[in-house]
This record gives structure tokens, C-alpha cells and sequence, in this order.
């Protein structure tokens, strides 16, 4: 994928996150520990009544919150302020998570078979590789506020920066309601902790 197409499908949303200045609290240097960062993630998502069902602080690039799917709109009113829930459907179910990517860490470089997903980086700095093919691209720098788009299928991978933790919504748009996706759905083409098929 050229850096033209990428940069059109990565939509850059200039606006600050609705309602959040308490994302200025959560402090994403490196020099913060992993448990104080999942803290104040944790802390954040109280603020905005957003339940937690499941975390998972144990992943080797760091971690992440699972939200209660009954508070996807809330989800996406906070987060993804200028998407409408209707609009953000595919399979008539959503499923919003934090992702926590800790420094100088890479996600496997995956694809899904039954979800498409949109991210967006609310907090630190991470970067994004992603290609229709297996073929690795470039990363290209998230930027604050971002929206990036993620077709089911389309390979993809997180990179954490070199001084800070990246703070990632996520909200998983399940393609198939009645099979929806779950952690087993991922296809690793590459790992750097030996997880790769």
C-alpha cells in the first residue's frame, strides 16, 4: 500500500476527545510502571461509567480492558465522538476494548476472519502497519485523536513507541452476529513472542 492510500485510510480527526480532559491525568511515560498506567486506564473508565468485564495486564506488549457491550454507545460517544453507533454497526454487535501498548513492543502482525475493528489513539504515542497482503509496510505514526479503519481481513499490527505507553480504543465491528469474533479469532503471520501459526 502506497503512503497515499494509507494516509487516506487512516482519517485524521482534529478535534479534541469529547468530554475528556481527564485524559490529561493518565501519565504514558515509560518511567511510569505498568501497573500505575492499567491503574489510571482503570480509573478513567470508572470516571465514565464504563463497566470493565475483563483485563489483561499479563500480554508481553501490554494489555487490555474489555468494556461491557451494553455500553457500546457510551463507548463511542466518549471515544469516537463523531461516529454515530448506527453507522459503526456491521453484524448488529460491537464489542469496545483499551488497549495498553507499552514501549519498544510489537502486537503480532495478524489479521481476523470475523471482525473489522476501528482504533484510536486517545493517550501516548504508538505507530501502525497495515497492508492488504502479507507483506509488511512501513509504520506509519498514529496520531492523537486518529481514526484508523481495519477491514476483516486487512493484516495490521501495533508498535509501541520508544518513550511512552500508546492508549488505544478499540471497538470490534463482529462481520457475523451469530458466530461473533473473540481472542481466538487472530491469524499470526509474524509474532515476537513465538505465538505465530
Amino acid at each position: 500500500m502506497d503512503a497515499y492510500t494509507q494516509q487516506k485510510k487512516i482519517n485524521n480527526i482534529n478535534n479534541s476527545v469529547h468530554n475528556l480532559d481527564i485524559m490529561n491525568t493518565i501519565t504514558v511515560d515509560s518511567e511510569v510502571t505498568r501497573l500505575n498506567i492499567f491503574n489510571s486506564v482503570s480509573q478513567l473508565l470508572a470516571q465514565l461509567q464504563l463497566p470493565i468485564v475483563s483485563q489483561d495486564v499479563s500480554r508481553p506488549w501490554g494489555g487490555f480492558f474489555v468494556i461491557d457491550e451494553v455500553y457500546s454507545t457510551q463507548f463511542i460517544q466518549h471515544f469516537f465522538e463523531t461516529l454515530k453507533p448506527e453507522d459503526v454497526l456491521i453484524g448488529n454487535k460491537l464489542s469496545p476494548k483499551i488497549l495498553v501498548v507499552a514501549p519498544n513492543t510489537r502486537l503480532s502482525w495478524q489479521y481476523h476472519h470475523r471482525r473489522a475493528e476501528l482504533w484510536k489513539l486517545i493517550a501516548g504515542n504508538a505507530s501502525i502497519v497495515t497492508s492488504q497482503t502479507n507483506e509488511e509496510q512501513e509504520p506509519a505514526e498514529l496520531i492523537l485523536n486518529q481514526v484508523v479503519t481495519l477491514a476483516q481481513g486487512e493484516r495490521h499490527r501495533l508498535i509501541g513507541s520508544t518513550n511512552t505507553y500508546g492508549i488505544i480504543a478499540e471497538i470490534w465491528q463482529h462481520t457475523d452476529a451469530a458466530n461473533p469474533s473473540n481472542e481466538d479469532d487472530i491469524v499470526r503471520l509474524q509474532d515476537d513472542y513465538g505465538r505465530a501459526v
